[in-house]
C-alpha cells in the first residue's frame, strides 16, 4: 500500500510540474524572442529549454520560482550556443609567437594561403588518434569538458588531459605552418 501511495504522489508531482511548465510557455517564448530577436530561433530555444527542464526536473526544488529557474536555463542555453558558435570560428595557436586563439575568417578570394592554412589545420586535426581527436572536436563544437566526459563516458580529468595533449600534438605542425606561410596584412 505504501509503494502505491508513493507512486501516486510521484505521478501527481510529475503532472503538476508538467502542467506548470506548459503554463509558462508564452512568457518563456517572449523571453526567448528578446534574446534571439528571431521567431524561429526563439522557438528552438524554447524547445531546448523545455527539454532540459524535463531532463533535470529532479533538480527543481518544489515551491521555488519555476519561471526564474526556467529563465536561467534558457539564458544559459542561449549563452552556451553563442559561445559554441564563436568557438567554431577559432583555432588554438599556442606557439611562442602565437596569440592564443586565432579567429578563422572566410577567405576573401585573394588569399589562397588562408585556404591552404585551413586545409592544413583540418588535416593536422584529422591525423590525430581518435582518443584525442574526438574530445578536441567536441570541445571546438562548443561542448564543455563535463559534457564531453558524459558523452564519452570517461572521467573529467581524462578529457582535460586528452584535449591538452591534442593541442600539444598540434603545436609542431601548426608552428611549421605559421612560419612557412604568411597572411597579408589587411589595410586599416
Amino acid at each position: 500500500m505504501f509503494n502505491f501511495e508513493a507512486q501516486k504522489l510521484n505521478m501527481e508531482a510529475k503532472t503538476s510540474f508538467d502542467f506548470q511548465l506548459l503554463g509558462l510557455k508564452q512568457p518563456l517564448y517572449f523571453f526567448a524572442l528578446s534574446l534571439t530577436k528571431n521567431e524561429a530561433d526563439a522557438e528552438d530555444l524554447l524547445q531546448e529549454t523545455f527539454l532540459k527542464a524535463l531532463l533535470y526536473k529532479n533538480r527543481y526544488l518544489e515551491n521555488t520560482n519555476l519561471k526564474g529557474w526556467l529563465c536561467t536555463i534558457m539564458k544559459n542555453i542561449f549563452i552556451n550556443e553563442y559561445r559554441r558558435k564563436s568557438r567554431n570560428q577559432t583555432v588554438s595557436d599556442e606557439s611562442p609567437e602565437g596569440k592564443g586563439l586565432v579567429k578563422l575568417e572566410s577567405p576573401k578570394g585573394s588569399y589562397p594561403e588562408t585556404m591552404y592554412q585551413v586545409q592544413e589545420i583540418t588535416a593536422a586535426v584529422e591525423r590525430l588518434d581518435d582518443e584525442y581527436k574526438v574530445p578536441l572536436n567536441l570541445y571546438f563544437e562548443g561542448f564543455k569538458y563535463k559534457e564531453i566526459a558524459d558523452i564519452m563516458q570517461l572521467p573529467l580529468g581524462t578529457i582535460k588531459s586528452r584535449i591538452f595533449l591534442a593541442r600539444k600534438q598540434l603545436q609542431a605542425p601548426l608552428g611549421e605552418l605559421r612560419s612557412s606561410t604568411s597572411i597579408p596584412e589587411k589595410d586599416c
